[in-house]
Order: structure tokens, then sequence, then C-alpha cells
């Protein structure tokens, strides 16, 4: 059985607005409010709170162990570093993820190239600003599943 021709070119429909499909071609009314069943905010709040509450164990972790807390979100152009530690002659840029479950996979498995070379940079910035921290830098991931905590240390 043939499914015909299948186009190399992304479909593209024609006409005015044709940049969103979705619910104008479904026929929603221009000027009927949108609503939405399921409101964005809580579930933003509730993953928000889930990375603070991530964060805050994390440094915790670290803080057990001897280090100093550097920095905690900090923040430039290019993006944020969860947290920053320095201590057993590294200063450590560490990056937080955490999740309810593992149903979607390890919350180590967001972190990948992208993320990690986005890391690279934000670290060279924050490095640049504080001069006065140098030595060896090393990169770590706190995966966080429920109330788990699992330390990568040197991750990449």
């Amino acid at each position: 059985m043939g499914l015909g021709h299948v186009p190399q070119e992304p479909l593209r429909a024609e006409g005015e607005g044709a940049d969103v499909q979705g619910r104008q071609r479904r026929g929603a009314a221009a000027g009927r409010p949108h609503t939405d069943l399921t409101p964005a905010a809580p579930l933003d709040q509730s993953r928000r709170a889930r990375g603070r509450w991530g964060e805050d164990q994390a440094e915790r972790w670290y803080r057990l162990r001897g280090y100093e807390v550097l920095a905690r979100n900090w923040r430039c152009d290019a993006g944020e570093i969860d947290l920053v530690v320095a201590g057993h002659g590294a200063v450590v840029v560490v990056e937080v993820k955490a999740r309810a479950s593992d149903r979607f996979g390890s919350a180590s498995l967001a972190v990948d190239h992208r993320k990690q070379r986005r890391l690279r940079i934000l670290a060279a910035r924050w490095l640049a600003v504080h001069p006065q921290h140098h030595g060896e830098v090393r990169f770590d991931v706190v995966a966080i599943t429920g109330t788990t905590v699992e330390v990568l240390s040197a991750a990449f």
C-alpha cells in the first residue's frame, strides 16, 4: 500500500494568518475569549518551587562538605548559573535539576551538550567578573529525583 507523494519541504497553509494553523483553522471566533482548561500559572509556580527546593538541597549538600557558596542564581545576558561554590582547591559550577519522578528519564539527562556549552560560557563570564577566584574549575550536576539527591562530580 503506497502513501503517495510526500513533499520534502515543510507544509505551509496559504493566506492571511497561515503561520498560526491550530485554533484559527478550527474556526475559533475572533473576539471570543480564550479559555484554558489547564492554567499554566500553578504549574509554573510548582516548577519554580521545586527548583528552589532543589537548589536549597544542593547548597546544603556542598556546605556540609566544607564548600563555600560564592553565588546562587547568578545571571547575565547569556543565562544563569544555579550555584557556584569553592572548596577543596576548585571553583565548582553547579547545575541543579530537580524532578518529581524519573517518569521522563533521569534529571541529569536534561544537561545535554547544548546546556553544557552554555554553562562553560557562563562560567567564563563569572570568572571574568570575579578574577579573585581562580584555579581548577569543575562542573557538577546535582540531579534530584523525588527526594533523592545525586551529585555527579566533574560531570563534564
